[in-house]
C-alpha cells in the first residue's frame, strides 16, 4: 500500500478519486447526448455498474500482469517464490476492489432519489467473477511478459477497444445481432450483465453465462500457472 499509494499526494484515497472520478466524466458526457440511460433513471448509477466491475478486472489484471517486476528484489531471496508475489498482489488490490466498489455505490445509491431493490447474489457473483478473470489474465500475462518483449505492447494495442466492448455504457441486448455474436465470447460483458442484474430487478440479462467465465478463466490461469512454473527463473534473470 505504501510503495503504491505513498508517494503521492492524497495516497490512498485515489483509489477512490480515480474510478469515482472516470464515472462522473461518463454521466456527464452521456447525459448531455441522451435523454436517459439505457435502463433505469440514473445516468451515474448505470455507469458505475458497469464500471466498477469492469474496473476490478482491469485493476488486478493489470497489476498481476507486473508483479514479477514490481517485486524484483524481494524475489532475489530463496523463502520469497512468484507465487508470493502473485499472491500479495491479488489480495491487496482485491481488498481495495472490494472496498472502492463499495463506497463508490454506496454513495451512489444514498444520493439516488428512487430506492433501489438490490439483489446481492449477483452482485457479489459478479464481483467475484470480476477478481478471478483479472486473476487469470494477470497470471497469463505476467508469464507471457517475461517470455515475450513485445507483449506488453501488443496487448495494450489489442485491450484498446475492451472498454468499449464490456458493455460499461450500453446494454448487449440493445445491439444488433451480428455484434452480439461476436461480443457474447467477451467475458468481461458477462460481468457487466450480471452486476446490473443485481441492481436492476427489471433486467434478466439472459446472455450471462457464468460457467463461460469461470471456464475461461480456469484455462487461462492454468496456463499462466504452467508457463510461470517453468520459465519464472528465466524471467527474473532476463
Amino acid at each position: 500500500m505504501s510503495t503504491r499509494y505513498g508517494r503521492s499526494p492524497g495516497g490512498y484515497l485515489w483509489a477512490i478519486i480515480e474510478p469515482l472520478g472516470a464515472i462522473l466524466i461518463l454521466t456527464i458526457a452521456f447525459s448531455l447526448v441522451l435523454r436517459s440511460p439505457p435502463i433505469g433513471n440514473s445516468f451515474i448509477l448505470f455507469f458505475a455498474t458497469g464500471f466498477v466491475p469492469f474496473g476490478a478486472f482491469q485493476t488486478i489484471s493489470n497489476l498481476i500482469a507486473r508483479s514479477l517486476r514490481f517485486s524484483g528484489a524481494l524475489l532475489s531471496y530463496p523463502v520469497v517464490t512468484w507465487v508470493d508475489a502473485i499472491v500479495a498482489r491479488l489480495l491487496l488490490n482485491s481488498l481495495t476492489q472490494i472496498l472502492v466498489s463499495y463506497v463508490i455505490l454506496g454513495a451512489i445509491l444514498s444520493l439516488q432519489a428512487d430506492p433501489v431493490t438490490l439483489d446481492l447474489v449477483p452482485i457479489l457473483e459478479a464481483m467475484a467473477l470480476a477478481l478471478f478473470l483479472g486473476l487469470a489474465v494477470g497470471t497469463l500475462n505476467c508469464a507471457l511478459m517475461g517470455l515475450v518483449r513485445v507483449w506488453d505492447q501488443i496487448w495494450s494495442i489489442v485491450t484498446r477497444p475492451l472498454f468499449l466492448a464490456s458493455g460499461v455504457f450500453f446494454l448487449y441486448d440493445t445491439l444488433p445481432k451480428v455484434a452480439q455474436d461476436i461480443l457474447w465470447y467477451n467475458p468481461v460483458l458477462h460481468v457487466t450483465g450480471l452486476m446490473r442484474r443485481g441492481f436492476y430487478p427489471s433486467y434478466d440479462a439472459d446472455y450471462v453465462s457464468v460457467p463461460y467465465v469461470v471456464g475461461v478463466s480456469l484455462v487461462m490461469l492454468f496456463l499462466g500457472i504452467v508457463l510461470l512454473g517453468r520459465y519464472h527463473r528465466q524471467i527474473l534473470t532476463s
